[in-house]
Parts: C-alpha cells; structure tokens; sequence
C-alpha cells in the first residue's frame, strides 16, 4: 500500500492514517450523503397520521400523466385550493405526502393551471409557496424539470417578474414556463396526458374571444356583445312609430 500513489488510496486511509488534511475529501462523502438524509425527512410523511382524505376529495394537487420528455406531470388546479382553511403548514404535509407516496422514481414537472384564481380565495402566498419548495429534499428538487404556469395573467407576471427572483430558489425561477393558451401547452403535452377541468376550458375560450384580458384589459367588462344591437332594437318599434304617424 506504501508504494501505491495517492489516486489508488480511499478517502479512509487519506483521512486516518497519513494526517492528510481530509476536510475536501469528507465534504464530498457529506454531499453525496446528504440526498439520503433529505429522503429520509420526505419519508416521515408516509407514515403520518394525519388524515388527508379531504384535500384529495379536491383534486387540487393530483398525479396525472406524462409530458412529451417523458416527465410525470403533477396537476396543480389553483381555483380548488380552499386558501382560507387550509393552513401552510398542513399544505406542506400534504404536498410531501403526495410527493412521497405517488411519486415514481425519475424526473417530473408541474402544470399549474391559474385559471380564475383569486388571490384571497386561492391564493396561499409567495412566502409559503417558497418555504415549501426550500424544504423538499434536494433529489426532489433536481427531478423537477419545468413548470407549466397555464394562464399566468397580468398580476402574477408582474409579481413573478419584478418579486420572482427575490422569493424564489434560481432553481425554481428558471424552470417557470408561461403558458397563455390550451393550445400553446399542447405543444409540451400530448392530449389526454392531463385533464382539464370545464372550469379552465372555459377561462380559456374567454381568452380567446378577448385576448386583450391577459394584459388585464376587458374590453367588454359590461358584456355589451351580449346585448341586442342597437339597430334591433329600433326596428323592434318602428311600425308603431308609423301607425302613430297615420
């Protein structure tokens, strides 16, 4: 072993018997440790007594599909979460719950749908949001590889844009994608991969009629496309107006 050079020997051996300093090598060892002690932190959320039954009856947060790379999708519909009675604290049980328990091995991506959200109704807070994300473990986070931001609107672009980087991991910042349209996300996910709710449909055919509600502009905030034309409604009484002229 003597005669051997210093790339044959183990960390071990470096460490013990020859006094070399062995702090770069342990923090290697404490890296690739570190993952497993993570997923241990993730675990304890299998075996938890807490009963979830009432959030999955929401379907808010719920496994589906795969997208085109392959990626496990978990579904995320902003307008079934019940902001006001549930707590972030029980919010991030259960998401590890989730994650934990339903989560195959190998990567996985996210599709929010932020249809008809509102912000005191549905909205738990960038703050909680992040806390929540800091705390996965660390093998959860490197399997994440994008987040479809289905129907952002004009605040949450702002709050992401000017906010995003300040509250959020760089990690999670630069996997956020802004999707606007049904139509635009089927080029990541094939039909079929990931239900949509009739709720999120619908915001969707709005936003085609009028485009200009992404930029926080109704053009037709009293709904006068519904109404009868004016032209109609003139020709509705124009025979009396002639018998009241003979």
């Amino acid at each position: 072993m003597g005669s051997s050079s210093s790339d044959e020997f183990s960390v071990v051996v470096l460490a013990s018997d020859l006094g070399i300093d062995a702090r770069p090598f342990l923090s290697e060892i404490q890296e690739e440790q570190e993952p497993d002690e993570q997923w241990h932190d993730c675990a304890q959320y299998l075996s938890s007594d807490e009963d979830f039954s009432d959030l999955d009856v929401l379907q808010f947060f719920s496994l589906q599909g795969s997208d085109k790379s392959g990626n496990r999708i978990f579904r995320i519909v902003g307008k079934y979460f019940p902001a006001p009675v549930v707590s972030g604290e029980r919010l991030k049980k259960y998401i590890f719950h989730k994650i934990c328990s339903a989560l195959p091995e190998g990567p996985f991506c996210i599709v929010y749908m932020h249809s008809t959200v509102q912000k005191e109704d549905n909205y738990p807070g960038l703050t909680i949001l992040r806390w929540i994300y800091e705390d996965l473990p660390s093998n959860i986070k490197d399997r994440l590889q994008v987040m479809y931001f289905l129907h952002p609107g004009l605040w949450s672009r702002l709050a992401f844009a000017t906010l995003g980087r300040l509250f959020l991991s760089g990690g999670l910042y630069w996997k956020i994608k802004y999707v606007s349209r049904l139509q635009y996300l089927w080029n990541d996910i094939k039909k079929g991969e990931v239900e949509i709710p009739e709720i999120v449909q619908s915001h969707d055919d709005v936003l085609e009629r009028r485009p200009l509600t992404d930029y926080g502009i109704e053009p037709d905030h009293l709904h006068l496309t519904e109404a009868p034309s004016m032209g109609h409604s003139f020709g509705r009484y124009e025979e009396n107006w002639k018998l009241r002229d003979l």
